[in-house]
């Protein structure tokens, strides 16, 4: 019967002796024994009682146990559900309420703590810790090395992510084998990986990006991934030797050019680094190609989506953009409030459709209707813009979008003239409220190290750059922007912070 991601993703490595995960005290671990592994997990999960369509929670360190529990999931049929390891107990319980797991998974420290979460959303709880040891483990380890896979087809669901939730309660996006599946095919072929490739993976596996794109395109190819808990830059410059690609998010990029020992004798045989999560700053892509002769692949996916965009293997990879549309992903940019494409060059909504796209979300079927088009378009949230080339550039966030006196204001055009000025190092644009125009633009600095940019200079300087209506009605320094585990700036906690600064 067939099990469609589990056929194209895992069943080739049962048996297989090529090795699949190198750790960083330099153990390997054969495709043949992580086929092995989810084969016991398998059978754990349904003698725990995990049937077709039931979803098996996990909130557990990244570790090969960890990723055998998402591919045995897959085989049992079931649904994958990873939470981002920094969740409290008060985040976890929503989650597990929402989701109603028939078996969550959690680290052993947190078990005390996560045990009445548990028993209240009605989910069995096994522990799953870094070191590979816990209850799952151990009752796992009786039986067979060989699971026959539950039937799913494309339809079926085999993922939800939950979104982050900046505005208001997450929404449980609902992936299927397809979804994820077709996605990890696309990529593959854009970006040349084979089974010749040793991905250094560096990113959370509680994420579409560590997990979706970078374990699926590598299983599917039959690669090999050195497979590092976190990001550490000591880490990742001594095993970069040993690896032909990397995928990362912009702050692994900037913490390695911030070290002398990366250069381009300790890449030189690298084939590809690619970047997401967050937008890369322009700067960061000349610098790091004058260091290492490399250009950063960017490109451009989200929660419901996969990956959407990219910026081509072969051809120019333009800096401050995503590229274009993947193989098979539809993509327009619309007015918002009409819904009618607009013509190039001008930015707006954008809509993407293609296998890639999200069945909806889970319990959700109101917010379904309003974010998934009956065509099957979904609105993304996200502003941007196609140029004459048709590359997509990433305007801003439609929550973002700041109307003052009457007028839109895109956060990005301004960032990228502030990230511009002299002593700053990065910048966020924000609107606060303001007694007269009801926004008012306003600008967050980070400075430079060693430097101190001078807020009135700047204001002073953009006079001649910007409409007055986009140029910012103030400026604030600060140590750093505030992010989230995947890179991405938090605005909505800068718009709290600052928006008493024009208050009368």
């Amino acid at each position: 019967m067939a099990n469609v991601l589990y056929d194209a993703l895992f069943a080739p490595m049962e048996g297989s002796d090529r090795r699949l995960l190198v750790l960083p005290d330099g153990r390997e671990i054969s495709a043949g024994a992580f086929s092995a592994m989810v084969a016991r997990f398998s059978h754990a999960l349904v003698a725990a009682g995990v049937a077709p369509g039931d979803r098996v929670a996990v909130q557990v360190a990244k570790s090969p146990e960890a990723l055998a529990v998402y591919a045995a999931t897959v085989a049992a049929g079931g649904i994958f559900l990873p939470l981002n390891t920094a969740y409290t107990a008060e985040e976890v319980s929503y989650f597990l309420g929402n989701a109603t797991p028939k078996l969550f998974l959690c680290d052993g420290a947190k078990e005390a703590a996560l045990a009445p979460v548990a028993k209240s959303a009605g989910a069995g709880l096994q522990v799953l810790s870094a070191d590979g040891s816990g209850s799952f483990p151990e009752g796992a380890a009786g039986f067979s090395d060989h699971f026959e896979p539950v039937a799913r087809s494309g339809d079926d669901l085999a993922a939800f992510l939950y979104t982050s939730g900046t505005t208001g309660r997450s929404k449980g996006a609902m992936l299927t084998h397809s979804n994820l599946l077709s996605n990890a095919e696309v990529l593959a072929q854009e970006w040349r990986f084979t089974d010749a490739d040793v991905l250094l993976h560096a990113l959370p596996i509680f994420h579409t990006h560590g997990l979706f794109v970078a374990c699926n395109v590598v299983c599917l190819t039959g690669g090999a991934m050195i497979f590092l808990p976190g990001f550490d830059r000591d880490e990742v410059i001594r095993l970069l030797p040993q690896a032909t690609s990397m995928m990362g998010v912009p702050t692994f990029y900037t913490r390695l050019l911030d070290d002398p020992r990366f250069d381009r004798q300790l890449v030189e045989h690298m084939r590809l680094f690619t970047s997401g999560s967050a937008p890369l700053l322009a700067e960061t892509h000349v610098e790091f190609e004058g260091r290492t002769g490399h250009r950063i692949l960017e490109r451009y996916g989200m929660t419901e989506t996969n990956m959407n965009t990219s910026n081509p293997y072969e051809g120019e990879r333009r800096a401050g953009t995503v590229g274009f549309p993947l193989p098979g992903v539809e993509l327009k940019i619309v007015d918002p409030s009409t819904g009618e494409t607009l013509p190039r060059g001008e930015a707006g909504m954008i809509e993407v459709r293609g296998p890639n796209v999200f069945k909806g979300y889970w319990q959700m079927p109101e917010k379904t209707r309003e974010e998934l088009r009956e065509d099957g378009f979904f609105i993304t949230g996200d502003i941007g813009v196609i140029d004459a080339e048709g590359y997509v550039s990433i305007v801003g966030r439609a929550k973002d979008l700041i109307i003052t006196g009457g007028y839109n204001v895109y956060p990005k055009e301004i960032e990228l003239i502030l990230d511009e000025q002299e002593g700053v190092l990065e910048s966020a644009v924000i609107g606060v409220p303001h007694p007269d125009f009801g926004e008012a633009v306003f600008g967050v600095l980070v400075a430079r190290a060693g430097e101190t940019p001078d807020p009135q200079a700047i204001m002073a300087g953009l006079a001649g750059r910007l409409a007055k209506f986009k140029q910012p009605k103030g400026l604030a320094v600060v140590a750093e922007l505030p992010r989230n585990t995947m890179g991405k700036v938090q605005k909505n906690l800068l718009r709290d912070q600052f928006k008493g600064r024009f208050a009368k």
